[in-house]
């Protein structure tokens, strides 16, 4: 029984998991994004975050943990000199995950996960997306504001109701509750 297994074994041994995680973290960083399963995904961002926080400190114990777990001088040197340069503010989430169409093969759900920071097409877009205020539906809030001034069809409405019950002619009351301006009319 796997009982608090909290992480995907991924149908491996624990050194070809190991191997596996550490050759696409290196690809991940010397490519900044790579095409591979969803699972597979899912267990690279939780292997080469913490190696992206640690790289924040550029210091020779870190590079030395980054490398036990990279073991690829290049990755190392790229994930040091230019990809800190560019999370170096970002808190986290280094990563991103996005769903593509199955595998042919074997219908495998297949993604791209790709550093953050490096998708210029998606960073241009949100620079370029006005950023807009979120509105909310709840009751609460609708019930302590204000109530909004009656529409005119609506008090057309009344007023014609209104005639009605004083016995005084309809037609009469209509033609003063209608508007005199034509273009008034159309709404």
């Amino acid at each position: 029984m796997r009982h608090n297994k909290k992480f995907n074994h991924l149908g491996r041994t624990s050194s070809h998991r190991q191997a596996l995680l550490s050759n696409m973290a290196a690809s991940l960083i010397l490519h900044k994004r790579i095409t591979t399963t969803v699972a597979k995904a899912k267990a690279l961002k939780m292997y080469v975050e913490p190696l992206l926080t640690k790289a924040k400190e550029d210091t020779t114990h870190s590079r030395r943990v980054v490398f036990s777990y990279l073991e690829s001088k290049e990755a190392v040197t790229e994930l040091f000199r230019e990809v800190v340069v560019k999370v170096g503010d970002r808190p986290g989430g280094y990563t991103r995950i996005l769903r593509t169409a199955t595998r042919l093969g074997d219908n495998a759900d297949m993604c791209i996960i790709e550093l953050v920071d490096y998708n210029e097409a998606m960073l241009e877009a949100k620079e370029g997306k006005k950023k807009t205020s979120r509105r909310s539906r709840s009751k609460s809030k609708t019930a302590d504001a204000p109530k909004a001034e009656k529409a005119p069809k609506a008090e057309k409405a009344e007023a014609v109701a209104e005639a009605v019950v004083v016995d005084e002619p309809a037609v009469d009351v209509v033609e003063e509750a209608t508007p005199e301006n034509p273009e008034e009319k159309a709404e």
